[in-house]
């Protein structure tokens, strides 16, 4: 069972759920369009795996991404615990000036929580994180955390502190 990254990605491209989803095998894919600040903005968005054994695939597709939000499952421990691999992953591939998101999902689950919103909250603040509580399921902040991300990346673009390729029309 996964964190529900592939869920989220499909509630804020398809707003739906599916119920019982199979794991992500390698990379799935998604875009969208929105506006930001005025400015239609084209989402491209990479679903990567994250279990371990495709850690060395997933990776290829860090490389060039502006944005990544990093999830957990509040209902398991272990997947808050696995936080730093792939955090450290990112900023190795990706560098210091990346817009991370961490996202601890299914807050529908509340009482099988395993991981306090403090934690996460204190997770994210110690690495320079932006963090919202979400549900796939629900559908619960999932709009808010793309539009956080993009207003993010747009914002570190238009200071100049990010730096897209103009060969690029779309931010990853």
């Amino acid at each position: 069972m996964g964190v529900g990254k592939s869920s989220i990605l499909e509630q804020f491209i398809g707003h739906h759920f599916i119920p019982n989803r199979t794991s992500t095998l390698g990379v799935d894919f998604g875009s969208r369009i929105i506006t930001v600040d005025e400015t239609n903005i084209k989402l491209q968005i990479w679903d990567t795996a994250g279990q371990e054994r495709f850690r060395s695939i997933t990776r290829i597709y860090f490389h060039g991404a502006a944005g990544a939000i990093l999830a957990y499952d509040i209902t398991r421990r272990c997947t808050f615990n696995q936080l730093n691999m792939w955090l450290q992953d990112l900023r190795r591939l990706c560098g210091s000036n990346i817009v991370i998101m961490l996202i601890g999902n299914k807050n529908d689950m509340e009482e099988e929580r395993e991981v306090r919103t403090e934690e996460g909250e204190d997770y994210a603040e110690q690495h320079g994180l932006i963090f919202k509580e979400t549900s796939a399921k629900s559908a619960a902040e999932v709009e808010e955390v793309f539009m956080l991300t993009a207003k993010s990346i747009y914002e570190k673009v238009q200071l100049g502190e990010l730096h897209i390729p103009r060969e690029e029309t779309v931010v990853k």
